[in-house]
């Protein structure tokens, strides 16, 4: 089996966002605005905190799934490439977390 990555998901959330299939779900979100992807991306990270608080491995890799997809999703109505956070992952990981967390300009 080839090996899928987020690259491909990508691809494939953009296939269907601009598909406007009335039975894909990822083209129904994106119909949606980012408000709609948004708030879902958020429920989908609540879920996988509960299911790593709880300690249950089968449904942290579900859970975690549908917030990689969701984020996608998010980030494909956003405009913003994975190429580009994968990027910023990248430069962050020449500094260590610490360093990098304090070099950040404060919240407002």
């Amino acid at each position: 089996m080839d090996a899928f990555s987020l690259f491909d998901l990508e691809k494939i959330v953009a296939e269907r966002a601009r598909s406007g299939a009335t039975d894909s779900w990822t083209a129904k979100l994106v119909a949606g605005g980012q408000p709609r992807a948004a708030k879902k991306l958020g429920e989908e990270a609540v879920e996988t905190v509960i299911a790593a608080i709880q300690g249950d491995a089968k449904a942290l890799t579900a859970e975690s799934a549908d917030l990689l997809y969701h984020l996608l999703v998010v980030l494909f109505v956003a405009g913003v490439p994975l190429s580009e956070v994968m990027a910023e992952l990248a430069r962050r990981t020449a500094t260590s977390g610490i360093a990098e967390k304090s070099s950040r300009p404060p919240a407002s």
